[in-house]
This record gives structure tokens, C-alpha cells and sequence, in this order.
């Protein structure tokens, strides 16, 4: 990856469409993105290379699907531990709850454990596909300068040199202590929990039984984390309790001592690094403040508990760099960026929530609580599939938008994105539907299109049943699924978003909405293929 923008300082090469502060998770899927749609886009990273510390360690199908977007996905899960069971186990390691999450349509598995430097170092391979994306690496914004134009942003090198770029907008993804955050004067609300946690990740040498479940060990003396990691990793979490020592906890005494309570021997494992870390819950005041837009953990901050922190950063830039192009293409207005915010801060909201009902759910310590808690979930556990509508209930919301950029009426199709079933195309092969949709504006109908006037000049798709043959202009619902879909929700004629989210959606025999004030959609950029 290269150090070195290709633009000059004082030249017009420095005018950029988008700059996007920041090179972790949500930064990187956001270069991909923007890369993609032919934008200019320059990445301004403080560090030299990947963070080698492994923070997340699980994704979700609905991540997997926007990598999918960006022609990832497929290298992305090599590297990945798919469909793991999970457990709920008391101090002597009995299973009182266990479940696996269940499939929601989106073409990926539903639970997929990573190593993040891993999955890093791929997405940033991927932006070197794009010629239109410069990459700063070893270089700090300073300051940011808003005018009717652009944003102005004063860079500093590792050299201590400085240059000045312009940018249509900034994506800020630079982390829970963003400093473009402090300097828009953005508040960043919520609170940090007293407990504090220790993760230790470790190398494992010698594989132990059923190395390869997630734990949560609700323990009341000291509850812990469990859990697989892929390429040869493990790791695990436990609380720093009162009257610990934290320097003597994260020493490699301590860990193999933690460890050995469930059998694991010094010999099993290499410790790579331990650290300690405070759980937040917190949300930027404004997820925009002009042409400048907080993403990922600039933006919110949650427990670990269900694995979306990284999660939320990504949908926050599948959610944003679609519109940021519509904006500057020239096909949408820019009110359109108003959406940004008022679609993702309550789902963000709602996820955090959740993580934090679960860590109570798995951290409560107090004996009496806990024991009732156990007998709780071991009854559940007796009632036959209880315990995956629990987990599929309580764990993951799904990312649908009861507010902003949809038309009105509503129907019960709004907000919501399609399922992406496998599909036969005009050509007879089978292929993934977001992979015929291409990432642009795209009616659906469920059978032969029907002529909706206000709409002309947005490509349409059929969706013909199972056993149908292939034809131009449609796609074989070969495996039952997407017809299904729309029919449950009363309707037949979807307009679909570039990130397959439902606009405007018409039951059979009556018209789509129209369109947005001052549509004019243009044909996406040819997809680059890297799977």
C-alpha cells in the first residue's frame, strides 16, 4: 500500500470527491466502496500498517453481504470460522443454553469468527484495485476548513511536513477518540462502564475439545469469553475483579492460570498479547456536521457482547458512500445525506441495547441472580427450537430503516432489505442476486414488468418462478425464496435502492410511488471482480 497520495501539493490533482480520515475496518470498506464507483478518494491513515491487535472477532451475513458488494467476500471467508455453536455455561462448565443463529437470507452464514488483522490487510489489498483511490499511511488531519465548496483538511506527515487537500466531503472514521470529531465540537454522549475487561489473544499450538465453540462462562467468581478465532488463534476475556492487580493480570502467570480452570495446559497455547480495556456506550450528538460525516466508532461505541461494534462501522459506510455518490453524480440532491443519520443512529441504538442485555445476561455475579438466571435459560433450552428464537430475537437486529429515504405511502416492504437468494440468470447460470442487481437503482417485479411511466429510464427485473427458463431481463427464483418475499409483504413491483434496501414498493395492479424529487440515476461504474 502505498504512503504517497499521487496528487501535488499546490496542484489541481489535491481536489479530491471524497476523503475518508481513517484506515481501520469501517475506513478501508469505505475506500472499496467509493473506489468503486469511479469517485476521486483520497484515505488519510495515521498509522504504517495494519493494527496488529485483534479486536473484533465475529461478523454477520449482512456484513459479509456488503463485502460481497465490493468483490470480497469469497477471499474474505477463507480466512473465517463459519457457523460455530455457541453456549451458555455455569461455573462447572455445564451447557445451560445453546444455540446456533439461524440463517437470514442474506447468501452468507449467519456467524462467521475472524481475525481482524487477517481481514484488514485483504480489504486494504482490495483498495489497490483502484487507481482513483490515493492512500495516505503515516499521516494525521490537523484541521479541518468547511466552505460552500468543500472541506479544506491540513494533513501533517510523519516527516512533519504539511499539505493541504480540498475534498467535496470527508468521511471521519478515525476511532472512538476521533480528533475531527473534537474538532467539529461534537459531543459524544453515553458512559463507560467501571468494569474493566482483559483480552488475551493466544496462538494455539495443540487444539483441546470443542476448541472450536464460542463460551460465554457465566461463572459469578469470574465470568468469562470463550472463543474461536481462525488461523490458529484463540481467545479469551475476563473481568478485572476488585482488588486485582491489572499489571499482574495481563502477565502470562495469571492468563495460564485463568485458563487452566477449563483444562487448558501451558503447552496448548502461546499467549501473543494481553490487554485491558473499558466497555462504552456512547453516540455522537450529530452523525453530520456539514460535509463531514462521523462513521463507525467516531460515530457510536458498544460492548462487545454480540460482536457489532466493527459491524456498525461497516453498515455506516454501506450506508453513506452509496448516497455520497448519488450526491455527486449529480442523480440525487444533497438533502439525501440527511438520510445518513436518521437511518442508521436508531439502529445503532437498538444493537446497542441488545449488547448491553447480554453482557448483564452473561457477567451477572451476584449468586442468587445467576442461579436463577441458569434455571431460566436451561428451560428454555428444553423447549424444541426456543433457544435459536431467542438467540435470533435477542442478538442481532435487523438493519431495516423505518425512517428516512423511502417514499410514502409505506408499505410493509419499506425500509427493509430483500433477501439475496441464489437465482438462475438470463445466462442459466446460478449466481447470487445481489451480483444481477449490480449495486444501482433496479424495479422488481414479481413476474413480467408492468409499465410504471415515472420510473423510465430505471432498469427493471423479473423474477419468474422455479423451473422457468432463463431469459434476458430476468432471473429464475430458483430455490423458492424471492418470490416468497415481496408476496408476503402484499406487494409486486419493488424499487430497490443501489444497497438493495426497498424505496417505494406497489401491491399488484397499482404503480410504484414516484421517484425522488430530482432523480436522475445514471448506470452504476463497471464492478471490479476479485473474488
Amino acid at each position: 500500500m502505498s504512503s504517497e497520495a499521487r496528487a501535488v501539493d499546490g496542484a489541481d490533482d489535491d481536489a479530491y470527491d471524497v476523503a475518508v480520515i481513517g484506515f481501520g475496518p469501517t475506513g478501508v470498506t469505505a475506500a472499496n466502496l467509493l473506489g468503486g464507483t469511479g469517485l476521486r478518494v483520497v484515505v488519510v491513515e495515521r498509522e504504517a500498517d495494519v493494527y496488529s491487535r485483534a479486536r473484533a472477532i465475529s461478523t454477520d451475513e449482512e456484513v459479509i453481504r456488503i463485502w460481497q458488494r465490493i468483490g470480497l467476500a469469497e477471499r474474505l471467508k477463507l480466512d473465517m470460522l463459519a457457523e460455530r455453536p455457541l453456549d451458555f455455561v455455569d461455573a462447572r462448565g455445564r451447557t445451560f443454553l445453546s444455540a446456533c443463529p439461524a440463517p437470514r437470507g442474506h447468501g452468507h452464514p449467519p456467524q462467521m469468527f475472524l481475525y481482524q488483522p487477517a481481514l484488514e490487510q485483504v480489504l486494504r489489498e482490495g483498495v489497490e484495485r483502484y487507481p482513483n483511490v490515493s492512500v495516505l499511511l503515516r499521516h494525521e488531519c490537523l484541521r479541518l476548513r468547511q466552505d460552500a465548496d468543500g472541506v479544506e483538511l491540513t494533513v501533517a506527515g510523519a516527516d512533519d511536513s504539511l499539505r493541504r487537500l480540498r475534498a467535496r466531503y470527508v468521511v471521519a472514521a478515525d476511532g472512538g477518540s476521533s480528533l475531527t470529531r473534537a474538532q467539529l465540537n461534537v459531543g459524544y454522549e453515553g458512559r463507560t462502564y467501571e468494569d474493566r475487561w482483559v483480552v488475551v489473544d493466544t496462538e494455539m499450538l495443540r487444539p483441546w475439545p470443542d476448541h472450536d465453540r464460542l463460551r460465554f462462562r457465566c461463572d459469578p467468581a469470574r465470568p468469562a469469553v470463550d472463543c474461536p478465532t481462525p488461523l490458529g488463534h484463540h481467545r479469551w476475556e475476563f473481568p478485572v475483579l476488585p482488588g486485582d492487580d491489572e499489571k499482574r493480570l495481563t502477565g502470562d502467570d495469571a492468563i495460564y492460570a485463568m485458563v487452566s480452570r477449563y483444562g487448558i495446559g501451558r503447552d496448548q497455547i502461546k499467549i501473543l498479547r494481553a490487554t485491558v480495556y473499558s466497555h462504552h456506550v456512547r453516540f455522537a450528538a450529530r452523525f453530520r456536521v456539514g460535509r463531514v460525516f462521523l462513521a463507525g466508532d467516531a460515530a457510536h461505541a458498544m460492548p462487545p457482547w454480540i460482536g457489532q461494534g466493527m459491524a456498525a462501522g461497516v453498515r455506516d459506510a454501506a450506508n453513506l458512500c452509496w448516497k455520497l455518490a448519488a450526491v455527486l453524480r449529480g442523480e440525487l440532491p444533497e438533502s439525501l445525506l440527511d438520510s445518513y443519520e436518521a437511518e442508521r443512529k436508531p439502529h445503532v441504538k437498538e444493537v446497542t441495547r441488545r449488547a448491553v442485555f447480554v453482557g448483564r445476561l452473561i457477567t451477572e455475579r451476584r449468586l442468587p441472580v445467576a442461579r436463577a438466571r441458569n434455571g431460566v435459560l436451561r428451560a428454555i433450552r428444553r423447549v424444541p427450537g426456543l433457544a435459536s428464537r431467542l438467540v435470533d430475537s435477542n442478538w442481532i437486529p435487523v438493519a431495516s430503516y423505518a425512517q428516512g429515504f423511502q417514499a410514502r405511502p409505506r408499505t410493509r416492504a419499506s425500509g427493509h432489505q430483500i433477501p439475496q437468494p441464489w437465482v438462475t440468470g438470463p445466462d442459466g447460470e446460478r449466481v447470487r442476486l445481489d451480483d444481477v442487481l449490480g449495486g444501482r437503482w433496479l424495479l422488481l417485479h414479481l413476474g413480467p414488468p408492468r409499465p410504471q411511466p415515472e420510473w423510465e429510464g430505471v432498469p427493471s427485473l423479473a423474477v419468474l418462478p422455479a423451473g422457468s427458463r432463463p431469459a434476458e431481463g430476468a432471473v429464475v427464483d430458483s430455490d423458492g425464496v424471492l418470490l416468497a418475499w415481496p408476496a408476503g409483504r402484499g406487494v409486486a413491483t419493488l424499487a430497490l435502492r443501489p444497497d438493495a434496501y426497498v424505496y417505494a414498493a406497489a401491491p399488484a395492479g397499482t404503480r410504484l410511488p414516484p421517484p425522488p424529487a430530482e432523480f436522475a440515476p445514471a448506470p452504476p461504474p463497471a464492478a471490479v471482480s476479485a473474488q
